[in-house]
């Protein structure tokens, strides 16, 4: 009597989909890390490469004193549509400068903003923080981090010192847009209608950092 064959089971080769590997932990938050690294550096590259030569910036013979107070806020404005980019820089230089001579402010500072990026911006949508054994929801995750952000600025020296920084700058911005005489400048109507904030690098940095990766489509087979 002839034995009957084993029967043969059937192996699945199916791989790993989108949500195992953002189940994972790190194949996933690095990539947005460095996409968002990536392309904060490319805007800031680009935005640099706009700029107007310093040299007319500081040109001695092209300042005067404003004969009114409506002339220095003509002069102002069209001075800072021409040297927009150029007065970023240099109010970037005097936080720079200030959080440089304020170490604890800058740690504290760095450990808000890496706070911020890890705990939600790159973390997966799918995966929940836990801090000592408790879950927190999306919201409750922004309300803390809310709550730290508003005791680091409101309770700390670290609001004083650049709120003092962008005081400092926003006053020297000021009083160069004031007294350089702005006749020889010549601006464009495409690059008036440009907006090359710093706030504008982050939002579009931070939506091309979090958009995922394709998935290539999986064929049926019959």
């Amino acid at each position: 009597m002839a034995s009957a064959a084993p029967p043969v089971l059937p192996v699945s080769n199916s791989q790993p989909t989108a949500g195992a590997t953002a189940e994972s932990g790190g194949p996933v938050a690095t990539p947005a890390f460095r996409a968002f690294i990536g392309h904060l550096s490319d805007t800031v590259r680009n935005g640099l490469a706009q700029r107007r030569p310093w040299g007319e910036l500081v040109d001695r013979t092209a300042f005067a004193k404003p004969e009114s107070f409506s002339e220095a806020t003509l002069r102002i404005r069209k001075n800072y549509s021409y040297f927009r980019v150029n007065y970023y820089a240099m109010i970037a230089l005097i936080l720079a400068v200030s959080l440089l001579t304020n170490p604890f402010s800058l740690i504290v500072l760095v450990g808000l903003l890496a706070s911020w990026m890890f705990l939600y911006l790159f973390r997966p949508s799918d995966q929940p923080l836990v801090i000592l054994g408790r879950t927190f929801s999306d919201f409750e995750t922004l309300a803390l981090l809310g709550g730290l952000t508003l005791f680091v600025v409101f309770l700390t020296n670290v609001g004083s010192v650049l709120v003092s920084a962008l005081m400092v700058g926003v006053a020297v911005v000021c009083a160069h847009g004031a007294f350089r005489v702005p006749e020889d400048l010549f601006l464009d109507e495409q690059e008036v209608s440009q907006t090359t904030g710093f706030l504008s690098y982050l939002r579009g940095a931070a939506t091309n950092a979090t958009v995922p990766s394709s998935v290539p489509p999986v064929t049926a087979r019959v």
